[in-house]
């Protein structure tokens, strides 16, 4: 899970227009509570507001739902906004050590404004983090129409979460493991995700092309 380049930013956000029509954004972010078995001698550390014990994977997701960058381990106990304060995605966002570039011209205007995630109203609002407008505020039509495509563009990691979780089934039971080896099965499945991501296509493709080869051909090959 390399981090992106200057020029792989760019693309993101091109890819989020494109797809979304949502300009300059580089990703989606959100937290998934990962279910475990109640750790012995914690408290109520892991205990969140679903009323289950948990460990939470905070996310940040492109436009083909890959995985851009995670943090795993939190407690569940933790809000999604404290988790991405305390961890090394958020504080390299306070510290612009992310190769991001600075401004970009919005589409088709001579507008200039900062390249930004889209969390929802768990997350703070920062130059580079943007949430939805509050309830109370909706009475502006253009409030709304941002709320809209700021929240449809950022289901796609909620999109991400639910296919990680069909994929890999572990998610849909409780967890029986010592946290510190949830959090090693948790990272393996993301990378796994998005290697099979990458790769899934040219291996069906290699498995058809061998499909099409005359059988005696394929004999004699081998």
């Amino acid at each position: 899970m390399p981090q992106p380049t200057e020029e792989r930013w760019k693309q993101i956000a091109n890819d989020f227009w494109t797809n979304w029509n949502f300009p300059n954004c580089i990703g989606a972010l959100d937290g998934k509570h990962v279910t475990i078995q109640a750790p012995p001698n914690t408290g109520s550390n892991f205990f969140n507001y679903k009323k289950t014990f948990s460990v939470v994977l905070l996310a940040l997701v492109d436009v083909q739902y890959n995985f851009i960058a995670v943090d795993v381990g939190a407690y569940g106990k933790n809000s999604d906004g404290g988790i991405l304060a305390h961890s090394n995605l958020g504080k390299s966002l306070e510290n612009d050590s992310l190769n991001i570039s600075k401004d970009e011209f919005l589409p088709g205007t001579t507008i200039s404004a900062p390249y930004v995630i889209l969390g929802d109203e768990a997350f703070p609002l920062k130059t580079y983090l943007k949430r939805p407008y509050p309830g109370k505020q909706l009475d502006d039509s253009l409030k709304r129409i941002y709320n809209y495509r700021l929240c449809r563009t950022r289901r796609v990691v909620e999109n991400c979460f639910g296919i990680l979780a069909q994929k890999f089934r572990v998610y849909n039971r409780r967890i029986q493991s010592k946290p510190e080896n949830v959090d090693y099965i948790i990272l393996s499945t993301c990378v796994l995700h998005n290697f099979i991501k990458k790769y899934n296509n040219s291996v069906t493709e290699n498995f058809q092309n061998m499909n099409d080869i005359p059988r005696a051909a394929a004999v004699d090959e081998v």
